[in-house]
């Protein structure tokens, strides 16, 4: 307890005391107390969100097995998102300040230096995911900056055409190459289609050889006959040798 009250005075005090730069726009904070509070805050918000999800897997097992709602809180994952969080944003804003203090100005460049230091977080919490949509956020943000400098010409509805061509690109290889999808993807488009992108013949296209029907072998369609018109016969040719 004397560590712990030790170590809460010397924070304290180096909140209050610490150095703040001219360029710096944290006005109520220091560099040092910005940074910290930065990384208590969005550490708390990953350690909170991470328990909120296995919030209904725990109450599931709230009578039958009551000891596992102590793995809400005292879980890894939890501790791991929360790190991943507080790490990024204290790396980021703890990198700015430093940049501002050397170069004594504020730049955007600085901000570009410090996000691709503040990756490096990532090795708490590695997910695809996230990594894809921060990847997708800087080719977006960078792309508006060369707008803004007139050195990259503007497309309009430009976010649009992406998106369908994103799309379309994922529903083609859910129809041709099951195989290549993230399973979470997969099993999102069969809620959202009610299960019937898992009814397509997919051994009629094991002809362009994609493996369409890898996960489908046992799989025949049930097809009503009603609606089922059988191709017409192709004439016999008669060889005249």
């Amino acid at each position: 307890m004397n560590f712990i009250a030790a170590t809460k005075k010397i924070v304290d005090n180096i909140c209050k005391n610490g150095p703040r730069h001219r360029c710096c726009k944290h006005y109520e904070d220091n560099c040092i107390s910005y940074c910290i509070k930065g990384f208590i805050r969005m550490f708390s918000v990953g350690y909170l969100i991470q328990c909120c999800l296995r919030i209904p897997s725990a109450f599931r097992h709230l009578f039958t097995n009551p000891s596992r709602l102590l793995s809400l809180f005292y879980n890894k994952e939890n501790f791991q998102l929360g790190a991943f969080l507080g790490s990024f944003v204290s790396i980021y804003k703890g990198t700015s300040c430093f940049l501002r203090w050397v170069r004594n100005l504020d730049d955007e460049v600085h901000a570009l230096i410090a996000g691709s230091l503040a990756g490096l977080s990532m090795m708490f919490y590695k997910s695809t995911t996230i990594s894809m949509y921060l990847a997708s956020k800087l080719v977006e943000t960078m792309y508006f900056k060369g707008i803004e400098a007139g050195k990259v010409p503007y497309f309009p509805h430009a976010d649009s055409i992406i998106y369908a061509v994103s799309t379309a690109i994922c529903f083609q290889a859910a129809v041709m190459e099951v195989h290549n999808l993230r399973p979470s993807y997969w099993k999102f488009l069969l809620r959202l289609t009610k299960g019937r992108f898992g009814v397509m013949n997919r051994k009629a296209l094991d002809v362009f050889g994609t493996e369409a029907s890898m996960y489908f072998k046992d799989f025949s369609p049930e097809l009503d006959p009603r609606y089922t018109v059988m191709p017409p016969a192709r004439p016999i040719q008669k060889s005249w040798n």
